[in-house]
């Protein structure tokens, strides 16, 4: 350990990287792997089916809806949220042990979940992806092709009621490149494990 680090370290950074439905949130952060920043990503659990090559356990822990219920009565989830028809959850105890622990953590979250996460957790930091514009949000919600037409109206209509919520955020990232947003990612991160008054209750 450098001299520094028993007083500048103070538990692990929990990152909350969110934004609406179809911005791309899931391709800038499998570029933002690629780049070997050791960041650990929380599973998140979801009552939704899986998509295309997902895979239970890595993309998304998939569970009934009587199954989610029943975990988020007993206080499983730090955060709970619905998106469209389906249920989304943050498990609460594997991500403060690995916090504890030293370990960086980054949340990939919808925007109700991430405002949840930073009134509990007011020390997380929180990164808005942003897309260049609506009409590129939907172009690229038409492309997955995993949507109706009326699920698309409908998430268009809620990115435009999440992208007013841009303000409570700590960083705004522009998703025109994914290998650009990736870079950003990174560097905020690096920045944030920067910050020297992270452990300044310790001096």
């Amino acid at each position: 350990m450098r001299i520094w680090e028993e007083y500048a370290l103070n538990g692990g950074l929990l990152i909350v990287f969110s934004g609406p439905s179809g911005v791309g949130k899931d391709t800038v952060f499998q570029h933002f792997l690629s780049l070997g920043s050791g960041v650990k990503k929380s599973i998140s659990c979801t009552t939704r089916k899986h998509r295309g090559n997902e895979v239970d356990g890595i993309d998304y822990e998939y569970l009934t809806p009587e199954e989610f219920a029943r975990r988020q009565s007993e206080g499983f989830f730090l955060e709970s949220a619905q998106y469209g028809k389906y249920m989304y959850g943050t498990p609460r105890e594997w991500l403060e042990q690995q916090i504890a622990q030293g370990s960086d953590i980054i949340l990939v979250i919808e925007v109700m979940g991430a405002l949840e996460v930073k009134r509990l957790r007011p020390d997380c930091v929180t990164i808005f992806l942003a897309p260049p514009s609506i009409e590129e949000l939907e172009r690229r919600l038409r492309d997955r092709n995993t949507e109706s037409e009326a699920d698309i109206v409908t998430r268009l209509a809620k990115a435009r009621e999440e992208l007013q919520f841009v303000t409570h955020y700590d960083y705004i990232i522009e998703n025109d490149s994914v290998e650009k947003a990736a870079q950003e990612l990174n560097a905020i991160i690096i920045a944030q494990r920067n910050r020297v008054k992270r452990g300044a209750n310790r001096l």
